[in-house]
C-alpha cells in the first residue's frame, strides 16, 4: 500500500470519521459477468455457502447471493448521468453480483434536507452511497445506522487486503465503526483552492500573468476596457474565488472544502501557536475584503456571482466569445467539456497564488482530504447488512475504481496494465483510459459519484506518456498533477505557519453544542463578506459589530471545542 495513504493516516488516526451503508430485497440473480479479477476467480469456484447462511456465497466470490435480493440505495446525483437505474454500471453491477439495485438519486444541494426527512419519517433507504447521513446523530445516539465492526472482516476481503489499516481510524467517538470510506487521494484535490485563467486572451491582450494583488487587478481592469461585455472573474454561491483571492492576506480554506469537511464552515485555522482561530475574524481578512471590494468596484466580479448555480457558471463560462478571464475550480473540466469543446478547453490553465501587499502568498494544502467518511453506511432497514458489505466490497479494488467511473469493458473503456506504458507517477502504469471524463449527459457510467478506491499509486498509475498532449480528454490526470505540482504545491503551508484543521471526531455533545453555531456562523460570515464587498455594510464601521455579532452566535463556542477536539 502506498506510503502517502499510510502517512496521511498515521496524521489523522484520532481525527477521521466514517458514514455508513445499507439495503436488501428480492430477485433473480443473472449470471456473474466475469469482468473484473474477483470475478474471473469467482467463475473458477463453485458457490458456496457461508458459515451456515445458504443465502450467501463464499467471501470475494460473485455472484454474491444465491436467492434474489434487493438493494435499496441513496446515492448522490450528477446531472450529468442520465439515470443510475438503468446505466450500464449499475446493470453490470447487477450481472456481477446477483443483486437488484433499486436507486434513489438526490442532488448534493437538497441531499441533507431528503436525508433528515427521511430519517425523521422512518422512510429511509437500506444504504447511503455517497452521502453524509449524521452518523453522530443517527448512528452513535439514535442507532438507525448499524455498527459494522463485527461484520467487516466477515465480509470484506478486498477492503481488508487494501485498507485494513483503517479500521482504527474510522471509529467513532463510542469505539465503533457506523461507516465506510472512499479513499481518493487525488492530489490536485489536496492542493484545491484554483483559479484557472483563460492565457489565450492574456496572450491576445499582450498581458503577462499576474503573479501579485496589484497585478491581478491591473490584468481585469484591462480585460474589461478591452472587453465590456466581458467577465473578469466568474463565481457561483460559494463564494471560491473570494477564498481564492483572501489567500494573499491570510490562509482561507474553501467553506467547506471538498463537500466531506464541515469544519471549515467557519474558516477555522490552526494558528502557528497550535490555537484553532478563525481567519474570518482576523485583520489580514479584513484587509483582504478591502482589496476584494476593490475589485468588485471596478466591475471584476459578475454581477450574479453571489447567487450563481453551478449550472450558471457552466453556461456563463462557455457563452460565446468565452467572456470570462478567470474562475475558480478543482478543475476546469468540471465547467469546460474537454471532448466536445477541447479547443476552449485548451485555452485554460491554472494561474498560481498571487502575493499580498504583505508578502502573503499562500494556498491550503488538505493533508487529509484523501479520506472521505461515511460514504457507505447500512441503515437498520437492511434485513441483510452482509450482503450490503460484500456489494460494496468489490469497490475496494483499483480496477474497479476505473471501471466504475469509465465503463467496465477492457479495450473499449480503458486497458489494464499496458505494456510498456509509464504512469503519471513516473512507474509502470496500472491502466490507459480509451473513454475520457466528459459532463455530456451519459448513461453509460457513474463517474465520480461512485464509492472510490483511489490510493494515490491508483489515482497516479494512469498512463501519460511523455509525448502525451495533457489536453486531451483522456489526460486529465496527467493534466491535474502538471498544473498542481508547479504551479499550487510550492505555495503550501510550511512548518509553524497557519494550517488547517485536521478532520475531528466529535462526541455526540460536541456535535450539539456547535451544530447550530456552526449553521449560523458559516451563514453570518457568508452574508457579512458579500455585503462588505458591495457596500451594504461598511468594512471600517462595521467591523467591530461584525465581529461581535459572530460571538453572539457562537463563535468561540466553535472555536473552543475544536480546540479541545484537537488537545484529546
Amino acid at each position: 500500500m502506498n506510503k502517502l495513504w499510510k502517512k496521511l493516516m498515521a496524521a489523522v488516526c484520532c481525527t477521521t470519521l466514517v458514514i455508513g451503508l445499507s439495503a436488501c430485497g428480492a430477485k433473480d440473480s443473472p449470471a456473474a459477468d466475469k469482468g473484473s479479477q474477483a470475478a474471473e476467480d469467482a467463475g473458477k469456484e463453485s458457490m458456496a455457502e457461508n458459515t451456515g447462511d445458504s443465502l450467501l456465497t463464499e467471501p470475494g466470490t460473485y455472484p454474491i447471493v444465491t436467492e434474489p435480493v434487493t438493494l435499496k440505495i441513496m446515492i448522490m446525483s450528477k446531472p450529468y448521468i442520465e439515470d443510475y437505474n438503468t446505466n450500464d454500471f449499475t446493470k453490470y453491477m447487477e450481472d456481477l453480483t446477483g443483486i437488484n439495485l433499486e436507486i434513489e438519486a438526490v442532488s448534493y444541494e437538497d441531499s441533507q434536507e431528503k436525508i433528515n426527512l427521511a430519517m425523521a419519517g422512518g422512510d429511509y433507504p437500506d444504504v447511503f452511497m455517497t452521502l453524509e447521513p449524521d452518523v453522530v446523530k443517527y448512528g452513535v445516539k439514535e442507532g438507525m445506522l448499524i455498527p459494522l465492526d463485527d461484520l467487516i472482516e466477515k465480509n470484506m476481503p478486498n477492503f481488508m487486503a487494501n485498507a485494513s489499516y483503517t479500521l482504527d481510524s474510522i471509529r467513532q467517538s463510542d469505539g465503533k465503526i457506523y461507516g465506510l470510506p472512499s479513499i481518493n487521494e487525488a492530489y490536485h484535490v489536496m492542493y484545491g483552492n484554483k483559479m484557472w485563467m483563460n492565457s489565450y486572451k492574456l496572450n491576445e491582450m499582450g498581458l503577462s500573468v499576474p503573479t501579485t494583488t496589484q497585478e491581478f487587478y491591473d490584468v481585469c481592469k484591462a480585460y474589461l476596457e478591452k472587453n465590456p461585455n466581458g467577465v473578469a472573474i466568474g463565481d457561483m454561491n460559494d463564494n471560491a474565488a473570494i477564498n481564492w483571492l483572501m489567500n494573499a492576506f491570510i490562509l482561507t480554506p474553501d467553506d467547506p472544502h471538498g463537500s466531506h469537511d464541515k469544519t471549515n464552515s467557519a474558516k477555522c485555522i490552526v494558528s502557528p501557536d497550535g490555537k484553532v482561530i478563525s481567519a474570518a475574524t482576523q485583520p489580514q481578512f479584513k484587509e483582504g475584503l478591502k482589496y476584494i471590494k476593490s475589485l468588485y468596484d471596478m466591475g471584476a466580479f459578475y454581477e450574479g456571482n453571489f447567487s450563481n448555480t453551478e449550472d450558471g457558471l457552466r453556461s456563463l463560462i462557455n457563452q460565446d466569445g468565452e467572456p470570462v478571464l478567470f474562475f475558480p475550480h478543482l478543475y476546469s473540466a468540471k465547467y469546460i467539456d474537454s471532448t466536445a469543446s477541447n479547443e476552449m478547453y485548451r485555452h485554460y490553465e491554472a494561474l498560481s497564488p498571487v502575493e499580498g501587499p504583505e508578502g502573503v502568498r499562500v494556498t491550503p494544502y488538505y493533508y487529509n482530504d484523501g479520506l472521505y467518511e461515511n460514504r457507505f453506511v447500512i441503515t437498520d432497514k437492511c434485513e441483510n447488512p452482509e450482503v450490503a458489505l460484500r456489494f460494496i466490497d468489490w469497490f475496494y479494488q483499483p480496477k474497479s475504481y476505473v471501471m466504475a467511473q469509465y465503463g467496465t469493458e477492457e479495450g473499449v473503456d480503458y486497458i489494464w496494465e499496458p505494456e510498456g506504458e509509464v504512469g503519471v507517477n513516473g512507474k509502470p502504469a496500472m491502466y490507459t483510459l480509451l473513454n475520457g471524463y466528459t459532463t455530456d449527459v451519459q448513461n453509460h457510467d457513474w463517474q465520480v459519484t461512485s464509492l472510490f478506491y483511489g490510493p494515490s499509486d491508483v489515482r497516479l498509475g494512469e498512463s501519460a506518456a511523455a509525448d502525451l498532449d495533457k489536453y486531451d480528454p483522456t489526460a486529465l490526470e496527467k493534466f491535474l498533477y502538471e498544473e498542481t505540482k508547479e504551479k499550487m504545491e510550492p505555495y503550501a503551508p510550511k512548518k509553524g505557519d497557519y494550517n488547517i484543521l485536521p478532520i475531528m471526531h466529535l462526541t455526540p455533545e460536541e456535535q450539539d453544542e456547535v451544530a447550530v453555531p456552526l449553521v449560523e456562523v458559516s451563514n453570518y460570515i457568508k452574508e457579512s463578506q458579500v455585503a462588505f464587498i458591495t457596500g451594504k455594510m461598511d468594512i471600517d464601521k462595521d467591523w467591530d459589530s461584525y465581529v461581535s455579532q459572530l460571538d453572539s452566535l457562537g463563535l468561540q463556542q466553535i472555536l473552543d471545542v475544536y480546540q479541545q477536539v484537537i488537545d484529546r
